[in-house]
């Protein structure tokens, strides 16, 4: 705890600085009347998430709806996917690793920046929420496999078997030719991503998966890892990732897009940058897909992926709606 403190404590020294900084600058930019940008008034509160998991956004809203907090908006959002046994990629019911193990990696970031992540996690429904206790109860960040289980029991979590008949049926099948490939906006289909504002306008984001289905076992991909498939920054906004997460944490993704947000770049133009940097690094590649989310500040949103079929949802006062986004390849 004394580490949170000190770490709290240097933040907001830091904060200091830049707001400083910041008032200087914006002084000195105020005498030339072009560079003057007026005011954008915040869209609060508002969730979106990864993919059209509508009833993920809709408990989320519930919860900012009646003037709950981002941190606990997020959790409840995207536990509801954790818990659906037909969603093949997320939680209960979420396809096996190649030894037939349903192994599950989640993260979850709050408006201080705190945050917990869990890897490799087996026999818990929510790991989202051990996640969450790894922040609050641990002076950790990160705990994997028995040790994340062991203490996911210690914490009160029940053991239950994750794999469902129909993703046992379907590891059988795949045995027959042990044949692994991905394929765009099916295997990949693997995350649920969250961002959230409320009404006073903190964000926070979790993200949550069982990861590639029949991947070796062991594997980890960017979903848990803090910076690479979730970054949040309540300066500034946040971002999330979905797709093969070797390729997002190469570029540490959903940090790159938040500190170019940061640099002036809205929540789309961020995410178009971040696809590109993948796409220098992977020149000619088309055979895996990377789908990015953000939201800033203001609740400004935007996405970009490399191949059609990756969207997002969103829910705020305006509305709730699936947004296609553009892509890399058309």
């Amino acid at each position: 705890m004394k580490r949170r403190k000190f770490l709290k404590n240097s933040s907001l020294t830091t904060v200091g600085i830049v707001s400083a900084s910041a008032l200087t600058s914006c002084k000195t930019e105020n005498k030339t009347e072009e560079t003057v940008v007026p005011p954008t008034e915040p869209i609060k509160p508002i969730v979106v998430c990864t993919w059209n998991f509508h009833n993920a956004t809709s408990k989320a809203w519930e919860v900012l709806s009646k003037g709950g907090n981002a941190l606990d908006a997020v959790e409840q959002g995207v536990m509801v996917e954790e818990a659906d046994e037909t969603n093949e990629t997320v939680g209960k019911g979420g396809r096996p690793d190649r030894d037939g193990n349903v192994t599950l990696d989640a993260c979850i970031m709050d408006k201080d920046g705190n945050c917990g992540s869990v890897v490799y996690l087996q026999n818990i429904v929510h790991p989202v929420s051990v996640a969450r206790k790894v922040m609050e109860e641990t002076p950790h960040i990160l705990l994997a496999g028995k040790g994340a289980e062991k203490f996911a029991y210690e914490q009160g979590f029940e053991k239950e078997d994750l794999l469902t008949e129909s993703t046992r049926q379907q590891y059988q099948e795949w045995l027959k030719t042990s044949k692994y490939e991905t394929t765009i906006n099916i295997e990949n289909h693997d995350t649920i991503g969250m961002l959230a504002i409320d009404a006073n306008g903190d964000i926070s984001g979790a993200c949550t998966t069982s990861g590639m289905a029949y991947k070796v076992a062991g594997r980890v991909g960017d979903s848990p890892i803090i910076g690479a498939g979730l970054y949040v920054d309540n300066e500034v906004g946040g971002a999330t990732a979905t797709g093969v997460g070797e390729e997002v944490i190469r570029t540490v993704g959903s940090f790159l897009i938040v500190e170019l947000m940061r640099q002036g770049k809205s929540p789309q133009e961020a995410c178009e940058e971040g696809v590109k940097r993948i796409m220098k690094k992977n020149e000619g590649r088309k055979d895996f897909q990377i789908g990015f989310l953000a939201i800033n500040k203001n609740g400004e949103t935007g996405g970009y992926c490399v191949h059609p079929g990756f969207t997002y949802r969103e829910y705020s006062e305006k509305g709730h709606e699936n947004r296609q986004v553009k892509s890399f390849y058309s």
